[in-house]
């Protein structure tokens, strides 16, 4: 009687496994682990940066930069080894209040590429990034080592380690340099170079 119901049991795991299983991965393929390379189809990102100005430029500026970014993805580099990952495109508009320094204000956009460094099973994703833009500020050719006019070009490049919360949810910490310049419209053309640290929220789709 023990044997049969044995046997009864087995039977069912038997047929029932294998249905149950792939209903799940008809459901949710993302829950079935971090091996797998699930590169989002678009991803939306809040950053914050506190930024120092050095290089050639007399004024000690201070940034407080904030970015809203659009990402999508753009191929995949599924082979093993660290270049494991996925590329992304953006679309960036940022927000910089001028703490310190001549100006008060900078708002610009910026396209560029990011890469995303992704290994079987890793939470934490590297990253590098690098883009170029243009912007308004409010100048003041007058005071030495300013801005020569509003209309500025700019260079972003990044370099991070997000850490994956959820499915959906990524924060993030890492590092920026920003370049500001008119490209020679003026002359003077006292370029801007600021350093510091960033901070992100991405949620991805």
């Amino acid at each position: 009687m023990h044997l049969r119901s044995l046997l009864s049991v087995l039977l069912i795991a038997f047929v029932l496994g294998p249905a149950a299983e792939a209903g799940n991965e008809a459901v949710s393929p993302r829950l079935r682990g971090l091996s797998e390379l699930e590169a989002p189809s678009l991803a939306v990102a809040a950053e914050s940066s506190f930024m120092w100005g050095s290089l050639a430029n007399p004024n000690s500026y201070e940034v407080a930069a904030q970015f809203v970014t659009a990402r999508l993805r753009w191929g995949t580099i599924e082979r093993d080894g660290w270049l494991r990952g996925y590329n992304q495109v953006y679309l960036l508009a940022m927000v910089e209040p001028i703490l310190r320094g001549p100006e008060n204000y900078y708002y610009g956009i910026s396209v560029g590429f990011r890469y995303n460094f992704v290994q079987p099973n890793a939470r934490f994703i590297p990253y590098i990034s690098g883009g170029v833009g243009l912007g308004w500020l409010d100048s003041h050719a007058d005071v030495f080592g300013a801005q020569g006019q509003d209309f500025t070009y700019n260079i972003l490049s990044a370099i991070g380690v997000d850490y994956r919360v959820n499915d959906r949810l990524k924060v993030g910490v890492g590092g920026l340099y920003q370049h500001l310049s008119n490209a020679g419209q003026t002359d003077p053309n006292p370029s801007l170079n600021l350093f510091g640290p960033q901070v992100s929220v991405t949620f991805e789709f």
